[in-house]
């Protein structure tokens, strides 16, 4: 049975170094809304605010469609804001030798190739790390295990595992730890705007860092999902396996995205149970923050927060 629960706003965020991003995608005005608010070294909270007016089109609109778009949109988004995010709070380091000598010869260039291979990298190390390496895994198993479902079943599970291990590795990383207080920050300001109470610090405080729409829960979402579409895949062949399942994440990310839109918009047994794991893994991605952190919360929520609002309902 339905529950009644309190307002659900379109407003969502990311953590970033030192701060926090916040994004408005509203679905009456369809205007995109941004801001990022970074705490600088001397203390003061630097806030930047921009938006994308283009209207949305069909694929931005499309149930299942839609959620490979915005997760294509959000990934592109965060790791800009987390770019810029470093240079305001003041964690450029000095380049190499090599970075500089590509630097002379590359000029304005530099930076947008510097920052695409990182990027890559990242993407090929998730590749690696939660589909490669399961499915090589399971491959190696099959002469003592001979059930294709309960190979699919341990490499899900595998997946899992690591997702879960990497989570509780780098949440014991200094740096780490502080841009996890920031999303903890950036949940407690949500909750509170979504309450209808004034965002003050002391406001904000009271309210739970773990949140059911966090990015946290859509990622374990996608690795659980793709156990059950992944066991269509019937080839023996290692690297065939391994191509198909790269062409068939989209579907999984699509299917996902409407899971979690799902469960954001309604407060019942169902929608419970399935955000209960995300939840507990945010006891790894999110950490209570300081006073200052959720300043900082509130300062980039205030920014993209509309007049009427309607326009931030989810």
């Amino acid at each position: 049975m339905e529950e009644k629960s309190c307002f659900r706003t379109s407003i969502g965020g990311q953590a970033v170094i030192e701060g926090v991003m916040m994004r408005n995608d509203s679905a009456t005005t369809g205007i995109d809304k941004f801001s990022l608010a970074v705490r600088k070294s001397d203390g003061e909270i630097e806030l930047e605010v921009w938006e994308n007016s283009k209207p949305k089109r069909w694929y931005r609109r499309t149930p299942f469609v839609r959620g490979i778009f915005n997760f294509i949109s959000m990934l592109r988004v965060g790791y800009k804001t987390l770019m810029r995010s470093a240079d305001l709070a003041g964690f450029e380091e000095e380049p190499s030798a090599f970075e500089k000598r590509l630097q002379e010869k590359l000029g304005d260039k530099f930076s947008t190739l510097f920052n695409a291979v990182v990027l890559v990298l990242g993407l090929l190390l998730a590749v690696g790390l939660f589909m490669v390496l399961p499915a090589s895994v399971s491959y190696l198993l099959k002469g003592v295990i001979h059930s294709t479902m309960l190979l699919t079943i341990l490499e899900g599970v595998l997946k899992i595992a690591i997702f879960i291990c990497y989570l509780a590795a780098v949440s014991h990383m200094q740096e780490i730890k502080r841009v996890f207080q920031y999303h903890g920050a950036e949940h407690k300001t949500i909750f509170c705007y979504e309450h209808g109470e004034e965002l003050t610090v002391e406001n904000v405080k009271k309210y739970p860092r773990f949140h059911p729409r966090c990015g946290t829960s859509f990622l374990l979402i996608v690795l659980v999902l793709s156990i059950i579409v992944f066991s269509v895949i019937t080839w023996n062949s290692l690297p065939v396996r391994i191509a198909l399942k790269l062409l068939l994440l989209p579907v999984v990310v699509g299917i996902s995205y409407e899971v979690i839109k799902f469960a954001g918009r309604h407060d019942n047994l169902f929608t419970r149970i399935i955000s209960k794991p995300g939840l507990w893994l945010q006891r790894f991605t999110t950490n209570e923050p300081d006073d200052s952190q959720i300043e900082v919360g509130i300062a980039a929520m205030k920014a993209v927060i509309p007049e009427s609002r309607a326009d931030a309902e989810y």
